[in-house]
């Protein structure tokens, strides 16, 4: 990630002035002749989104420089957001600016961290020369926390853009043992046959027909009689459909299918570089779902890790299953919280659409705690129902469930049904069903792939823990 915050102001500096959208008119009578008639000549109207350069008022030079705006008036909707800087930096000149506005420390650190998003390029295969502009750090700003959070969710979008072909269950593996290894985590990776001897029997037969072996990634941080909270991430990095094969259409964005995984891994750095006061373990069942001789079937029966029987309804949905070993063995552990992120259903998208992930949990004060943090971050997820009289369409007359069940009614709460027979009542447990992807460019939000859920969720966890 470019470099995109200066400690201080130098001789160039242009100031920006923010101006919320309900007070322009009141703030533009208060301003000079001159800029009130060259904000009405270059039809400025205080619309949020606008930038206006602003002229020297007396006409001189600038620090030297003839005719260079001074300041820029930036028209913003109220309150502060984490997203209300975050265009900036792809529309302003290279150049160093800073903000002159009151702000509380905690809107400091949210303004800072969307400019460090809208800095954000992918640039591993096409460079982008445009040189980045500055912003000095604005007082109050938690600088740690910013820094932290940017480069988890640049992770998270890196990871999502990779295609495939680049990304397959070793590489995924190999960047998750180089952020383990950053923070001094224990880890291991158990793959291919090994899979079966340590009883991870969906995560094997989901990904045993790819070129690449099926792997399971599990790593953990943080003292041992701290609470323990555990991750658990969907890592397909390409999703074919299996047998029950996608359309070429349906394949385009599937290398996002991963996209749970890096959701995992970004909370993870956040976590770590925090050094909350957790026991932090994160399990990542990382598979390519291909088409091979050795395929796994339709109507094909697994005997999951808890002992279950499940039928395969259909090889396209294979998230679930690896989820339901991970959950399995997550589960074992008996942590204070387990919570699981999954590029899961379409069904969830058709419901909330690509902005809004689905969430589901079993414990009340746990669900409230983490939407109260989504509508203080702006970081949005939705609550539906764990519905159990749907159980029913999980109903399976050869084994304990289908893997899909009937009707194709309830897709996104159908899935998180099937997922919680794998978790204990007694364990508080999170389902995160999420897109990881931005269909087009907004303010500090590329077209590409897309940290979802886990600004809120490292607030949430923050708030509760702490710090060691």
């Amino acid at each position: 990630m470019p470099s995109c915050f200066a400690n201080r102001a130098n001789a160039d500096t242009r100031i920006l002035l923010p101006v919320f959208t309900k007070d322009y008119k009141a703030w533009l009578k208060k301003q000079p002749a001159g800029w009130q008639d060259w904000l009405a000549a270059t039809g400025f109207k205080g619309e949020a989104g606008e930038v206006g350069f602003l002229p020297p008022i007396d006409g001189h030079a600038i620090n030297g420089q003839e005719g260079r705006a001074a300041q820029v008036v930036i028209a913003v909707e109220a309150p502060w957001t984490v997203w209300s800087l975050a265009g900036l930096p792809s529309s302003l000149p290279a150049g160093r600016y800073r903000l002159e506005a009151d702000l509380a420390p905690d809107e400091a650190t949210r303004l800072a961290l969307g400019w460090a998003l809208g800095c954000y390029r992918f640039a591993r295969y096409r460079k982008n020369d445009r040189a980045v502009p500055e912003l000095v750090w604005p007082a109050g700003a938690d600088r740690k926390r910013v820094e932290s959070a940017a480069a988890a969710i640049s992770e998270v979008r890196d990871l999502v853009n990779t295609p495939a072909g680049d990304l397959g269950p070793e590489q995924l593996a190999e960047a998750a043992l180089a952020l383990a290894g950053s923070f001094k985590a224990k880890a291991k990776v158990t793959v291919g046959e090994a899979l079966l001897k340590h009883n991870y029997p969906a995560i094997h037969t989901v990904g045993r027909a790819a070129a690449q072996e099926p792997r399971l990634i599990d790593f953990s941080w943080g003292a041992k009689g701290d609470p323990k909270i555990t991750l658990v991430g969907k890592g397909v990095c390409f999703d074919t459909g299996g047998l029950d094969l996608k359309p070429s259409s349906g394949m385009l964005m599937m290398k996002k299918d991963m996209g749970g995984a890096a959701q995992a891994l970004g909370l993870a750095r956040m976590i770590m570089a925090a050094g909350l006061k957790v026991r932090l373990r994160v399990l990542i069942p990382a598979v390519e779902n291909a088409v091979s001789g050795n395929a796994f079937h339709p109507m094909d029966i697994i005997r999951m890790r808890n002992g279950l029987s499940v039928e395969v309804g259909n090889t396209d949905a294979e998230g679930r299953l690896i989820l339901a070993d991970a959950l399995a063995e997550a589960d074992s552990e008996k942590p204070e919280l387990l919570i699981d992120f999954a590029t899961l259903t379409g069904a969830a998208r058709v419901a909330l659409g690509p902005d809004l992930p689905a969430f589901y949990c079993n414990d009340e004060a746990t669900a409230k705690g983490l939407l109260e943090a989504s509508e203080e971050e702006a970081d949005p997820f939705w609550r539906l129902p764990l519905y159990q009289p749907y159980k029913r369409m999980l109903k399976n007359k050869i084994a304990d469930l289908s893997s899909t069940g009937s009707g194709g009614f309830a897709g996104s709460i159908t899935a998180a049904l099937f997922l919680q027979h794998f978790v204990s009542d007694t364990t508080p447990w999170v389902h995160f069903d999420v897109y990881a992807w931005n269909p087009s460019d907004r303010p500090g939000r590329p077209e590409g792939g897309e940290a979802q859920t886990i600004r809120a969720v490292f607030a949430y966890l923050a708030g509760r823990y702490g710090a060691a």
